[in-house]
Formats: C-alpha cells, sequence, structure tokens
C-alpha cells in the first residue's frame, strides 16, 4: 500500500460537508436569482436625485406637508368670515301658520272721539274679527354694531394668531419632512455602499478561493480550507442579496416621502467627506431661539392668551348699535300691513353673580401657562440644539477613526493576501482579515452616514429647512 499524504483523514472527514456544500450554493444562486428586480436593475440610465433635490420635491409633493399648507387657507378662511362682523348684519324671519281661535278686537264707542255734526267715532261698540285661516307675518332687521366693534376686532387679532400658529406648525411640517428626506436619502447612499463594498469582498473570495483550490490540486492545503472558502462566499452573497431587498425598500419609502410612485427609479449621489467647519453653538442656539417653529408658537399662544384676557375684560361693555326694523303682518286685520323704525338698540347685563370676573380670572391664569409653556419650549430647544450639536462632534470623532481603521485593515489585507500567494501565512490569517475589512467598511459607511444624519438634525434643531 502507498503512502498517503497527511491530510488524507481529514479530506475524509469533510466529504460530507462537500457533497452538503454544492447544494447551499445552489440555493443561495436561486434566492440571488429571484431577486427583485428593483433590487438588481442597473440604475445607471436612471436620473440623477440629489440630496438637495429630494428635500426640493418632498417639500412641494409630500402629502403631509400638502395637508399642513391647505390648514393655513382654512384659517385664513376663518379670519375673513369673522372680519364681515364688522358689517352690517341683515337678517329677515319669516313666520307663517294657521290661527286656532279667531283674534278679536274690540273698540268702544267714542273711543276714537266725537265730533260735531258727525258723533261718537264709532257711533256704537264695534268688534273686529280675525277669523281662524292663514297668516304670515314678515320681520327684518338692518344692524350696524358699534361698541361690539371692540371685541370684534379683539376676535379678529385673536384668530389672526391662529392662522400665524398654523403657519408654524405648517413649517415644523416641513423641517420635519426635510430631515426624514435626508435621513431616508442618506441611508439609501448607505446600503449602496455596502452593496458595493460587499460585492468587492465576493471577488476576493472568489479569486482566493481559485488559488486554494490550486493549493488543494498541489496538496498544500487540506480540501476543507477550500469548502471554508466557499462557505464563506456563499455567506457573503446571502449578505448581498439581503442588502439588495434592504435597497429596494428604502428606495420605495423615500419616494413616498417625496409623494411620486414607489417605483419611480432614480440615482444617488455620492456622499462627500465630512466638513470641517461647523456652525457655533453660541451662533446656532440664537437661531434656533429665533427660528424653531415651537418657539415661535408659543410667543404666538402668549400673545393670543392676552387677546382672551382683553376679551373677556370687555364683556362689561354693552353692546350698542344702529338698527332698522321693519314688520309686515298678513292675514290679520286692524294691524298696520308696514311697520318701520330706525334707532339704537342696547344690551346689556347689569348683574351676573360674578361670572365676568372669574372668566377674567380664568384668562389671567391661561396667560400666565402659556408664558411658563413659553419658557419650557426655549429650554426644550436650547437642550436639543445643545445634544445634536455634541452629536455632531461624536460623529465627526467617530468618522476620523472609522477612516482610519479602514485604510488600516486594506492595506493589512493587501499584505495578508500577497504572502498567502506565497505560502507564507495559513489561509485563516487570510480569511479574519477579510472579515475585518467588511466590518472596518461597514463601520465607516455607519459612520459617513451617522455624520450627515448628525448635520442634518442639527440643521432641524436650529430650524432650517
Amino acid at each position: 500500500m502507498g503512502s498517503q499524504p497527511r491530510w488524507a483523514p481529514a479530506c475524509r472527514r469533510s466529504r460530507a460537508l462537500s457533497r452538503a456544500l454544492p447544494g447551499a450554493l445552489l440555493a443561495t444562486a436561486l434566492l440571488l436569482a429571484g431577486a427583485p428586480a428593483s433590487a438588481q436593475q442597473d440604475d445607471s440610465s436612471a436620473p440623477l436625485l440629489t440630496a438637495d433635490q429630494a428635500v426640493a420635491i418632498a417639500l412641494e409633493r409630500n402629502r403631509q406637508v400638502r395637508i399642513a399648507a391647505l390648514e393655513i387657507e382654512k384659517s385664513g378662511d376663518e379670519v375673513a368670515a369673522t372680519k364681515t362682523r364688522r358689517l352690517p348684519s341683515f337678517n329677515t324671519y319669516v313666520f307663517g301658520s294657521e290661527l286656532l281661535i279667531p283674534i278679536s278686537f274690540t273698540f268702544e264707542q267714542g273711543v276714537f272721539g266725537t265730533y260735531s255734526g258727525v258723533g261718537p267715532i264709532p257711533a256704537t261698540d264695534t268688534e273686529i274679527t280675525t277669523p281662524r285661516r292663514p297668516t304670515f307675518y314678515v320681520v327684518a332687521q338692518v344692524a350696524q354694531p358699534l361698541t361690539q366693534l371692540y371685541k370684534i376686532n379683539l376676535s379678529i387679532r385673536s384668530q389672526e394668531l391662529t392662522e400665524q400658529m398654523t403657519r408654524e406648525r405648517f413649517r415644523g411640517e416641513r423641517q420635519t419632512t426635510a430631515d426624514n428626506v435626508r435621513r431616508a436619502y442618506y441611508a439609501i447612499v448607505q446600503t449602496e455602499n455596502q452593496i458595493e463594498a460587499t460585492a468587492a469582498s465576493i471577488r476576493q473570495y472568489r479569486e482566493l478561493d481559485r488559488v486554494t483550490m490550486q493549493y488543494v490540486s498541489q496538496q498544500a492545503v487540506l480540501p476543507s480550507d477550500s469548502l471554508e472558502v466557499k462557505a464563506r462566499l456563499a455567506g457573503v452573497e446571502f449578505q448581498l442579496l439581503q442588502l439588495r431587498n434592504t435597497l429596494a425598500s428604502q428606495r420605495e419609502s423615500l419616494n413616498d416621502l417625496l409623494g411620486r410612485d414607489l417605483s419611480t427609479a432614480f440615482r444617488t449621489q455620492e456622499v462627500s467627506a465630512a466638513s470641517l467647519v461647523e456652525i457655533d453653538l453660541r451662533l446656532a442656539q440664537q437661531k434656533a431661539l429665533a427660528q424653531r417653529p415651537e418657539v415661535r408658537e408659543a410667543e404666538l399662544a402668549v400673545q393670543q392668551a392676552d387677546y382672551g384676557r382683553r376679551l373677556a375684560k370687555a364683556q362689561y361693555i354693552p353692546d350698542l348699535g344702529i338698527a332698522f326694523h321693519y314688520l309686515s303682518p298678513f292675514g290679520v286685520k286692524v294691524l298696520p300691513n308696514n311697520v318701520a323704525s330706525v334707532g339704537f338698540e342696547m344690551s346689556w347685563e347689569p348683574f351676573d353673580w360674578g361670572r365676568r370676573k372669574h372668566e377674567v380670572d380664568q384668562k389671567k391664569i391661561a396667560l400666565t401657562q402659556c408664558e411658563l409653556r413659553l419658557q419650557e419650549s426655549q429650554s426644550k430647544v436650547l437642550l436639543d440644539v445643545n445634544q445634536r450639536f455634541r452629536k455632531l462632534q461624536e460623529a465627526r470623532a467617530l468618522l476620523a477613526v472609522a477612516q482610519a481603521s479602514r485604510q488600516a485593515t486594506k492595506e493589512k489585507l493587501r499584505e495578508v493576501t500577497n504572502r498567502y500567494a506565497q505560502q507564507a501565512v495559513l489561509l485563516r490569517d487570510v480569511l479574519q482579515q477579510q472579515a475585518a475589512v467588511a466590518a472596518a467598511e461597514s463601520d465607516y459607511n455607519q459612520a459617513l452616514a451617522g455624520f450627515w444624519t448628525a448635520k442634518a438634525d442639527l440643521a432641524k434643531a436650529v430650524g432650517e429647512e
């Protein structure tokens, strides 16, 4: 019996794995072949979509932004409707009915006087009766408010503040949408970078598999080493499938934010390296207090509460106006057919058991609450800006660390691969370094996307779109 290689027992132990591995590779290949077309299609011919363009499209077409814009129109119509109360009001009332019992009017003898040569009018007691029949009453009124104008103007100003608060909420919705779009865009760029890195890792594994197969044929390494390389290759190909599916979902989510068809194709722009110059913290705080919608909305709420207090005090003022009245009864005898008058009308409640005083006190408390909410809003905005600013500093430092680690692991992989080709290192050293490169590449992509996301969050915290 001839001598056998020293690794022959190991080769026999790996036969079961060698029989099972082709099936796993075939299944992975079938999964890759069945991946969605949107995940594998070539987007080189698709239109380029930059982050700024995506934000601009979203601010114009995003559904939530459009809903918020319609709320502004509703508030404007409400203000316009209230302004009409300063003009004369026209009211008409018509009552048609049928008498349940006849209406009788009795005029005694001489009630209208006694005249020489004529005698008393009427000469005898006279009764005039309106029988049961349909009757109609027409009442018309034209009124111009006078003292009420002060209250109406206060109400109009309060509603104008409500409209401005709606605009601030609209601005907040735009800022939130812009931040969400940037986050989604940077997530897509990160996934695309991971796909490129994974594809490069697959090419390296295939080359490593080719070299290992040569060594196996030369009986320089064990067949199990070749099987391990193939298993690593199958795992990376499966990761590529997952990344492509993730990318397809992210693209659909971004298209939804942009308010367009989910299947719209586009190309992203490579995110540039982090800039070194950033906004000063003190300047960021000042801009946030001046631009954040919630701060501005809280300031408007204080003004609105003050108008509410003034309106409650105005309830002590009597309602005085000029009015024209017209009355016309049809079908009723004796009563005149047309009665018209013009003059002043006043409505006033001299005693209210302290109700108006309690209402004023309630509005004063509401004003104090709004002032406290304004202070709380300003404090929260400053806290948010400070935290976002520190997060951006950390993200920039982490990016520098990830970039240095990425360069070091790539260079180390190149050296280890060359030494493996010269049979100076073991296969497991190459595999370990390959895994280190993949991890470093993933960390760098995450750090880069995290940096730009942190910048977007700081821009939102400052109050920019």
